[in-house]
């Protein structure tokens, strides 16, 4: 589903000597696996299994009733931001029952996108306290299926009780132009947070 790499360069430039770890993470179906896809320069590694009955008992497919693969361990992504720094993308399933490879795949990241589906709001609520458990840092992208409902940013961020100073941005996650400014929002934010804690 996910738009093809920009490029093939398999291996990280000799020139990079800095690499950051970012989650991507989200309720089930609400576009991780696309948005890694999208971003990432190289061909991303993913773990889809085909959905079976036995799983249509724990996963809820209300919004996404065509869907018939799920995330089993995480996708992988990486885009290279400078010669000197790379970013790795680490999409982790969204179904409660992975929450002990969520909670590894969070180990050593600086930050999270973190997907969500105006359909679905309440959904977001559990990611999000889990990354405020680990004390990681976040922006919220609202992914814009065809078929969801348009609010008022307000309105998001009253029903997501978010922070004034939490990010959140729209975009498509099978559009590279959106999905590119939802990481840069992130980072920008991640790096601005890194240096008021310099300062404080």
């Amino acid at each position: 589903m996910g738009s093809e790499p920009a490029s093939e360069e398999l291996y990280v430039r000799d020139s990079v000597h800095t690499s950051v770890k970012i989650l991507v993470v989200g309720h089930f179906a609400v576009g991780k696996t696309t948005l890694v896809g999208t971003l990432s320069e190289i061909r991303p590694l993913r773990t889809e299994e085909r959905m079976t009955q036995a799983g249509a008992l724990v996963d809820d497919l209300a919004g996404a009733p065509d869907k018939t693969t799920t995330t089993v361990a995480m996708d992988f992504g990486r885009i290279t931001l400078t010669d000197e720094l790379v970013l790795y993308m680490f999409g982790a399933p969204g179904q409660r029952r992975f929450k002990q490879l969520w909670d590894d795949l969070a180990n050593g990241a600086m930050g999270a996108l973190v997907l969500a589906d105006t359909r679905r709001l309440d959904r977001s609520f559990e990611m999000m306290s889990l990354l405020e458990e680990k004390g990681l840092r976040y922006a919220v992208v609202v992914n814009q299926f065809d078929d969801a409902p348009v609010f008022p940013e307000a309105e998001v961020r009253e029903a997501l009780d978010l922070l004034p100073a939490t990010p959140l941005v729209t975009c498509d996650a099978r559009d590279p132009v959106s999905s590119t400014k939802a990481l840069i929002t992130l980072v920008q934010y991640l790096l601005d947070s890194a240096i008021d804690r310099e300062r404080a």
